[in-house]
């Protein structure tokens, strides 16, 4: 038999419960849609023509940042501040990192011989990263689930 838990031990497990921080949630798509947008943008403007020359001589450092900054957007996402680290939202972060980690995998390996999908044959065989790096955000996810 369990011991009863004090009335602010109670208060406090129950009070985030619902509650989440805007700011840190902004945080964290502002992230993701930076790193989106970044390499996006290194995709279609640099690769092309080199210019700017500083992004153009990080080459694929560029990836780097940009699915850096959508994993750490991702991973400050599993906060319990914030709704995917809260009840349902822990699982679908989780599930939905799992299964992108792995269509990520399975697409590159499908398309490696002939390579269409641009992201995928720019990125080459770090597409095995970027599939275990949304894994990885996954098992942070997994590790909040109740």
């Amino acid at each position: 038999m369990s011991k009863p838990r004090s009335a602010a031990a109670r208060q406090q497990a129950e009070a985030p419960a619902g509650r989440f921080s805007v700011a840190r949630t902004a945080l964290c798509a502002v992230l993701v849609v930076a790193g989106i947008a970044y390499v996006t943008y290194y995709l279609t403007a640099v690769v092309d023509d080199g210019t700017p020359k500083l992004l153009g001589d990080l080459g694929d450092w560029n990836f780097v940042i940009g699915f850096g900054l959508i994993f750490l957007g991702l991973v400050l996402a599993a906060h319990p501040g914030t709704p995917l680290g809260q009840g349902r939202g822990v699982v679908v972060g989780m599930l939905g990192s799992f299964l992108i980690g792995l269509v990520w995998i399975v697409v590159y390996y499908m398309t490696s011989q002939n390579a269409n999908v641009p992201v995928i044959r720019d990125l080459g065989n770090y597409n095995l990263l970027v599939g275990i790096g949304f894994m990885a955000v996954g098992f942070v996810y997994a590790t909040r689930w109740e």
